[in-house]
């Protein structure tokens, strides 16, 4: 770490990302986050590193991602290199699922558009 890196607080890490800090600490405790530095007062000073990480987390939330995944996934990260591969069949399975949800929400889409067409006089016969 530079000495001229920018450290968060937990109030403004809530802030930027949304997130409660119950969230934050949430995360921290089953080991969704990696190890958050303190302060010599014992605050958690997050990184813009954690920052990035916490995207990568919102985005794998957003797929649906179970929270034993998220985890598991993090403990990838952390072991090293060496795990890639298992990372990348988590991500490839997720990928699918998402995929197919996309395929299922696209044909709800059809049948919603088509109700409105005929709810609106504009439906083809």
């Amino acid at each position: 770490m530079s000495l001229t890196e920018t450290r968060y607080t937990i109030g403004e890490v809530a802030e930027r990302t949304g997130l409660s800090a119950h969230t934050l600490r949430w995360y921290e405790r089953i080991g969704l986050m990696p190890h958050v530095d303190r302060s010599h007062s014992g605050q958690r000073r997050f990184s813009d590193r954690d920052l990035d990480w916490l995207a990568f987390v919102g985005k794998l939330r957003a797929t649906g991602m179970a929270v034993a995944d998220m985890v598991r996934y993090a403990e990838l990260v952390r072991a090293g290199d060496h795990t890639f591969g298992e990372r990348r069949e988590l991500l490839e399975r997720t990928r699918r699922e998402v995929l197919a949800r996309i395929d299922e929400l696209t044909g709800t889409l059809a049948v919603l558009d088509r109700k409105i067409g005929i709810y609106t006089g504009k439906a083809r016969s």
